[in-house]
């Protein structure tokens, strides 16, 4: 597949790692305004670093835009002439809807909306998409790239801000999870370092428990508390100071942050 990422930031740059590890490209052109940031590229055959967004879309199939939201209406701007029937647009812009894309590209363009996560760059991420009505003929498509660079979910678009919350931001609340268990171990007595790893792979554990068994997390819970034990000791003491409940309105008030972007 021939694709151009426009925007090459610290998203792009991670679809782009990722494109790379599964070998899904035959040719990757990635742009940005200053071309230093991407100079690890420079010796990779497949890869084509540039300033010029129209020539990009102009050698590529499937146009991935990764630009910021007060990005988009000069960059689509660059670029609409050069679009084809052939060209996908696939757009990972947070908040920015279907509509407006079709205000510019046109509504018969081929327009799907991505939220992957960073973890894109090692093949995990959790990507949901959605399509307009010609891009619905492009949704497998957009599926197989990033199901190769994690798991795919198909939703609808009034869901966007919420899947964008849960799965991409998500990657930031759970470092703050696991950072804070790690902080906890060294007040037990670890070393940093390994009190770090001990809680990476704990982590690890759980969610491969969950995976596995296919189970839900109290099933798990109610296997490794015992009455009187210090595990339901510490859940309580956890909940007591507001655990889930931060949590939740941590989620909402992101939501809430993501619907005002939106609607500008």
């Amino acid at each position: 597949m021939k694709i151009s990422i426009l925007g090459t930031g610290n998203l792009g740059s991670s679809i782009a790692s990722g494109l790379l590890e599964k070998n899904m490209i035959t040719q990757l052109f990635l742009t940005k305004k200053n071309l230093s940031t991407l100079n690890k590229w420079e010796k990779v055959p497949e890869v084509k670093i540039t300033t010029n967004n129209s020539n990009a879309v102009k050698n590529s199939d499937i146009i991935i835009i990764c630009v910021q939201p007060s990005q988009f209406e000069n960059l689509a701007n660059e670029i609409k002439n050069y679009l084809t029937d052939r060209h996908t647009i696939i757009s990972t812009i947070t908040g920015l809807s279907i509509n407006k894309i079709e205000k510019i590209f046109g509504a018969k363009t081929n327009i799907i909306r991505a939220m992957p996560n960073t973890a894109i760059s090692i093949g995990k991420s959790t990507t949901c998409i959605c399509n307009n009505k010609y891009g619905k003929y492009k949704i497998e498509l957009a599926e197989s790239i990033f199901n190769s660079l994690g798991e795919t979910f198909i939703i609808n678009e009034n869901d966007m801000q919420a899947a964008t919350v849960l799965c991409a931001s998500g990657i930031a609340f759970w470092m703050r999870l696991i950072r804070s268990t790690a902080q906890g171990g060294v007040q037990l007595g670890f070393e940093s370092n390994k009190s770090l790893k001990m809680s990476i792979s704990t982590a690890l554990g759980a969610v491969s428990l969950l995976m596995n068994n296919k189970s839900h997390p109290e099933q798990e819970i109610d296997r490794v508390t015992t009455p009187s034990g210090c595990t339901i000791k510490g859940l309580i003491e956890m909940e007591h100071h507001g655990l889930s409940s931060a949590l939740i309105s941590g989620l909402s008030s992101s939501f809430e942050k993501i619907n005002q972007i939106s609607s500008k």
